[in-house]
């Protein structure tokens, strides 16, 4: 192996060496101080006589006499079962205090395409537990579905509860068996230190670390190192999905401050920015960790994906949000208004989309009412949502009976069936009742959605008040 004392200039997270033969793009560079430090890093950039590096752990201490050796290999993740219930760096070395990890195989993390001809239509429920979610925009085994959050709501609040209490519904009822075990991939990217210890906390609280790999990549850390993060997430979910048999729920939180570090050393390679100062490849960057969702035919396990990101300035046409919902299958909107309301979780379903829901939900899924429970419930939310702004130019007073009745229903929908609290688990079944419960405010004649037979079957009449004797 050769080693190199060949470093021509140092730029932010970026190393310049030159080198007298050909350097794969993706390979992997060990950099050794004068002080004796070993920094790892990637060539990113290779031309004839000149490679671009970028260095993990920043290239602080590097200087012109630092020594660079090629290792002929692109980045590999360790992977085992025994990951699960570890807390490991955005770099994927243990930070837990336990025991070295003795990894069965070796992964690269840029991953392989999953082959179109091979790919299962995700077409299977994946309960969160969370009414908002599973009631109106459902969640399928295979998905991708982002949450679009914005700064100072509480999106990592919901991405612990939903961590916690996503489960396959028929392995609670034991299933036929041989069913698949549930486990969650948990990427932290440029979170603060403050949310890193919240995350843990809960965690550790709740038993949820037990069927968990955590990755955390924190505020401080190298922004190269948030690039390797999420491809390091979805290495150990695809090893667990596909060789090891087990639905993998992947939380990806903040893909904003992934999409910074794209920007960020794009800046540093000089680069010609694109929209807002992305680099024009970003949607490729993106779709290539998206992608690594789904099901392939003959495999029992599965990769779902919950990507958080918060949208600058609150604008959704921003090109993160944007971009990622070209690729994704869907979006979870969390609303600024209902937050400020106390509303828990604060999402609004009017503009959320889960564009496989129709696939995932019905009998013998979830049960024979569900969608036009739910188109019934959208179409009612939204006409309240439009009387509202009617009440403000007329007052309630000029309204008919009907339209106060369904601004009754947008006022008891946020309050009864969004509002649920962090804590608090509700089943399908559980979450349809409620929604048979609202619906029933209304007359029958308005629940033009929703079949005959399912309205005699779950439709509760109001009961009539006591007549108060003289």
């Amino acid at each position: 192996m050769k080693e190199y004392q060949t470093i021509t200039e140092i730029s932010g997270p970026l190393v310049f060496a030159e080198v007298d033969e050909p350097v794969g793009y993706d390979e992997i560079v060990e950099i050794e101080t004068e002080d004796g430090r070993t920094l790892r890093g990637q060539v990113l950039e290779s031309s004839e006589g000149l490679v671009s590096i970028q260095v993990f752990e920043g290239t602080g201490g590097i200087d012109r006499n630092a020594s660079v050796r090629f290792l002929g290999e692109t980045m590999k993740m360790p992977v085992t079962e025994d990951l699960l219930g570890r807390v490991l760096d955005g770099s994927g070395n243990p930070i837990d205090g336990g025991p070295e990890i003795v990894p069965d195989e070796r992964h690269d993390i840029v991953g392989k395409a999953i082959n179109p001809y091979s790919r299962e239509y995700p077409e299977e429920f994946i309960q969160t537990g969370v009414s908002a979610i599973d009631g109106m925009n459902t969640l399928v085994r295979g998905q991708k579905l982002p949450i679009f959050s914005a700064s100072g709501l509480p999106h990592n609040e919901l991405a612990l509860q939903i961590a916690r209490q996503a489960t396959v519904p028929e392995e609670d009822e034991g299933g036929d068996g041989d069913g698949s075990e549930f486990a969650v991939v948990f990427g932290a990217m440029g979170i603060t230190a403050e949310e890193a210890n919240e995350f843990m906390d809960d965690f550790e609280r709740t038993g949820a670390l037990e069927r968990s790999v955590v990755f955390m990549n924190l505020a401080d850390d190298p922004a190269v190192e948030r690039q390797v993060t999420p491809r390091l997430a979805l290495t150990t979910a695809e090893y667990l999905a596909f060789e090891k048999d087990y639905h993998v729920l992947v939380i990806l939180t903040d893909m904003t401050n992934y999409c910074e570090a794209l920007r960020e050393i794009g800046a540093a390679r000089e680069e010609v920015p694109g929209r807002r100062g992305y680099p024009g490849y970003m949607y490729t960057d993106l779709a290539q960790l998206y992608e690594r969702a789904g099901r392939i035919e003959g495999k029992e396990g599965s990769v779902t994906q919950i990507p958080i990101l918060t949208m600058p300035g609150d604008d959704e046409t921003h090109p993160i949000p944007d971009l990622t919902g070209y690729i994704t299958e869907g979006q979870i909107m969390m609303d600024r208004d209902l937050n400020s309301q106390g509303i828990e979780p604060p999402v609004n379903v009017l503009p959320s989309l889960s564009r496989l829901m129709d696939d995932g939900i019905g009998e013998g899924l979830t049960r024979a009412d569900h969608g036009d429970v739910s188109d019934q419930m959208y179409a009612a939310y939204a006409e309240g949502e439009d009387l509202r702004d009617l009440v403000n130019i007329v007052g309630r007073e000029a309204l008919s009976e009907r339209d106060n009745k369904y601004l009754d229903f947008a006022d008891r929908f946020e309050e009864e069936f969004v509002q649920q609290g962090y804590d608090t688990n509700r089943s399908i079944d559980e979450t349809l009742e409620l929604g048979w419960d609202l619906l029933s405010m209304l007359p029958k004649a308005e629940l033009n959605r929703i079949d005959e037979e399912l309205i005699e079957e779950h439709y509760r009449e109001e009961e009539p008040e006591a007549v108060q004797a003289d």
